[in-house]
């Protein structure tokens, strides 16, 4: 890491046998569809992991790691993912220093922070999952009585005689 103009200036490199291909395959893995995309994706990574002026390669390596394992299928996921390995990451920071507190205020401080980072994740999450159904909604029957004489019916079921609708008859 060396300065140049003020601004710090970190070395990025993917470590594979043929660069252009280890890039290609990182695009991929973080959901991205152009260079420059790649290169904020990393950028913000950098930042999460960035400890004063120095960029930890470990916890770099971690947070990318968070949203490779999302397989994001487009730019949407791949930036949700990183707010959320960011989030998950100031988590346990939350969780380090509220074990550290010297005082009952502190610790509450830091009680609070970690409490709303916890939430915020989980709402990250399920945001992540509404994004991933396209507003898809299931509705699962654990569980049906058929009573003797009584029939079940599974599949569309229309009023009216829809013509096409498929339909299985169940008869205890």
């Amino acid at each position: 890491m060396s300065e140049d103009g003020g601004g710090l200036i970190a070395s990025l490199a993917v470590d594979h046998p043929d660069p252009a291909l280890g890039y290609e395959l990182l695009a991929e893995a973080v959901g991205a569809d152009s260079g420059t995309f790649l290169a904020g994706t990393l950028d913000s990574l950098a930042k999460i992991a960035q400890v004063g002026s120095v960029v930890r390669e470990g916890d770099m390596n971690y947070a990318l790691s968070m949203v490779c394992g999302l397989r994001p299928k487009d730019q949407i996921e791949a930036t949700l993912g990183v707010q959320m390995a960011a989030i998950h990451m100031a988590t346990m920071n939350a969780a380090m220093f509220m074990g550290e507190a010297k005082t009952w205020e502190l610790r509450e401080a830091h009680e609070r922070a970690l409490n709303r980072l916890s939430r915020t994740y989980v709402a990250q999450v399920e945001a992540l999952k509404r994004y991933r159904s396209k507003g898809e909604q299931r509705v699962i029957v654990e569980r049906v009585n058929v009573e003797k004489g009584g029939q079940a019916i599974v599949g569309n079921v229309a009023h009216g005689g829809g013509v096409g609708e498929e339909k299985l008859s169940i008869t205890p």
